[in-house]
């Protein structure tokens, strides 16, 4: 699977056709993300991340979406702004997505696949699930949502 996963199709925020070898990357942070969450504080984290490690190679990629308590219900536009003006977001967001189910999207299928969740379940539990990829594209990790973006940081040094 590994560079295939890279290779997947994903729509950008602002509409671009793109995917996650697009952002030339050493290592990859996949996030399910949401504007009205109890976690949504997380961006602020996640943003960190990406500004101390994005030099190193690191690329944070969050994937808006709304199949968890309706927590995020604006358009692209909207989720773009929120997260600019509230968090300072510069990482990389794609339009919103599915996560879970028959129409969940393609990377997220096959990250779940890779790695699942507690007791083997691949559903996505809830928002701000995390996925840390190697360069290669392979899963090295799945931390919860309640795991703080900080706390990947010794496996993140471990990958580059």
């Amino acid at each position: 699977m590994s560079d295939a996963v890279l290779q997947i199709p994903c729509t950008t925020i602002d509409g671009q056709q793109s995917s996650l070898a697009a952002l030339e990357g050493k290592a990859y942070l996949v996030v399910n993300t949401a504007s009205k969450c109890g976690l949504t504080p997380q961006y602020k984290g996640l943003e960190a991340l990406h500004q101390d490690y994005a030099e190193r190679g690191l690329r944070v990629a969050g994937f808006p979406c709304n199949q968890f308590g309706s927590q995020e219900p604006g358009d692209e536009a909207q989720i773009s702004e929120f997260c600019e003006l509230n968090y300072g977001v510069s990482f990389p967001l794609f339009s919103k997505v599915k996560v879970n189910g028959a129409d969940a999207h393609p990377l997220y299928v096959a990250l779940k696949k890779a790695a699942p969740g507690l007791l083997g379940s691949e559903a996505i539990k809830w928002n701000f699930t995390k996925f840390l990829l190697d360069e290669q594209g392979k899963v090295v990790k799945r931390y919860a949502p309640t795991v703080a973006p900080d706390e990947l940081r010794k496996d993140i040094d471990k990958l580059l």
